[in-house]
């Protein structure tokens, strides 16, 4: 009975085994020759045992990348056999797996060539409508575009631009430029392995190369790559292993003449919690700052969105919407679709009185939305100076400290950049901002009163 037992699950195993290679076929065709080799390759048919396959991959980092990326069509392929009907699958780490790839082959996984793969490639999505043909350039974004694009149609690093470093406030068009930089690429120049992710991906990939004994695999795979992009760097600020690492992979591709292309929402001075470092780093290249938006480029913004909609507005929506909706590009766009998605369903053509009343909610909060200027003139009234001092160069305590205060709620209620508060104080540079942060900081820790005379002031400019 023993014996028969035994054969019997021997032909199980056989029929399950037959059933796992027509799968790895099958995940071959879909995803190409290149990916597969470097991560479904590896994978081995290793038994089955109470109600579940088992395959083995030879790496921890290997299983939580296949799990992560590929387990959803391994699991439909698999259950397309009939002999696997009823069986989960479970994937083990073995050290004995001669089809594992070395960290060298590894960089295969990386080159954006597959287009089936590319997402992934990547290290995350691309948006399609991300490209420089949907981007509308003006004034306060025409040296950021100009870089992107100079860096997008070179076919290696452009001097001086080594780190290109973007940066600007939320919602002003530096993931759009990070994206068509990507697209331009793998659409021009296909051979260049380029990886794109965010500076929190980077470092959950970090953590979980390290937790899993993988910093070797790790290491080679993100500096295999002939451009990296790393999306909202601010984020590793403060986190000193991720800020390390970083710093290492950046050196090594900068030796090897890779490109590498940064965003962030500051410019690299002013990163707080980032190492000197890695700060004098990222400052290297070129440094382009993307400012607030303009009424022109509103508009232009608008009327392009508009032409790609193919629906009617008329004019004066339009102009109503530049001058209303002036926070940032991605809520002036999601306002002209609430208005456009309002007329399509109830049925009626957009006007001036449907848009004020399906944007009520949105006005008012822009109303209520605290400027520079409310800022200077609310401190100048309480401190009993004139609001011309704000701009002024007059270092007197009593005027420099009232234009301390300023700066500092102007950092505190605005989204504004320090460059583009101190442009507003006279055009002073953002390093005199910075430090009169930092000083009323300072000033309200050591003292009380002064400290509730700011709190009282900031009730003040919030109305």
């Amino acid at each position: 009975m023993a014996l028969e037992a035994r054969a019997e699950l021997d032909t199980i195993d056989d029929v399950l085994a037959a059933a796992w290679e027509r799968v790895s076929g099958k995940l071959n065709e879909h995803y190409g020759d290149a990916v597969f080799r470097s991560w479904l390759k590896p994978l081995r048919f290793s038994g089955a045992a109470e109600g579940r396959i088992v395959l083995s991959v030879p790496t921890r980092f290997m299983r939580e990348w296949i799990t992560t990326n590929y387990i959803a069509d391994i699991h439909l392929l698999w259950q397309e056999e009939r002999a696997s009907e009823g069986y989960a699958i479970e994937i083990i780490v073995t050290q004995s797996n001669p089809d594992a790839p070395s960290a060298v082959e590894m960089k295969s996984s990386v080159a954006v060539n597959d287009t089936a793969e590319s997402d992934i490639q990547m290290g995350a999505a691309l948006d399609p409508r991300y490209t420089f043909e949907n981007f509308v350039v003006g004034k306060p974004n025409e040296l950021a575009h100009a870089a992107a694009r100079r860096v997008a149609e070179s076919a290696q690093v452009v001097a001086g631009c080594n780190p290109l470093f973007l940066y600007g406030g939320v919602g002003l068009g530096k993931t759009h430029l990070m994206h068509a930089i990507a697209w331009h690429i793998r659409k021009n120049n296909p051979g260049r392995r380029v990886l794109y992710l965010s500076a929190e991906k980077f470092m959950y990939q970090f953590i979980k190369a390290l937790r899993f004994k993988e910093a070797l695999a790790f290491k080679e795979y993100f500096r295999s790559v002939d451009v990296l992009m790393i999306d909202d760097v601010q984020f590793i600020s403060g986190k000193d292993s991720t800020q390390e690492e970083f710093f290492h992979t950046f050196n090594a591709l900068v030796d090897q003449n890779k490109q590498l292309i940064i965003s962030c929402d500051r410019s690299p001075s002013d990163l707080e919690g980032m190492e000197e470092r890695v700060r004098s780093r990222l400052g290297w290249g070129l440094v382009a700052d993307i400012h607030a938006t303009t009424y022109e480029l509103r508009l232009g913004i608008l009327q392009s969105k508009i032409a790609s909609m193919r629906e009617t507005v008329p004019e004066k929506v339009i102009e109503f919407l530049a001058h209303r909706i002036t926070s940032n590009v991605r809520e002036l766009e999601g306002a002209l679709n609430r208005v456009v998605a309002h007329a399509t369903l109830v049925g009626r053509p957009v006007t001036l009185e449907t848009t004020h009343e399906v944007l009520r909610d949105l006005l008012r909060a822009n109303d209520r939305r605290i400027s520079i200027e409310d800022i200077q003139k609310q401190v100048a009234s309480h401190y009993n100076i004139k609001v011309s001092d704000m701009h002024s160069a007059r270092r007197s305590r009593a005027v420099a400290r009232p234009r301390q205060v300023a700066m500092y709620l102007s950092k505190k209620f605005t989204p504004k950049s320090l460059p583009e508060i101190g442009r507003k104080f006279g055009g002073k540079d953002h390093t005199t901002v910075m430090h009169a942060v930092k000083r009323i900081d300072e000033l309200m820790a050591a003292d009380s009163e002064f400290a509730k005379d700011v709190e009282l002031l900031s009730k003040i400019v919030q109305g």
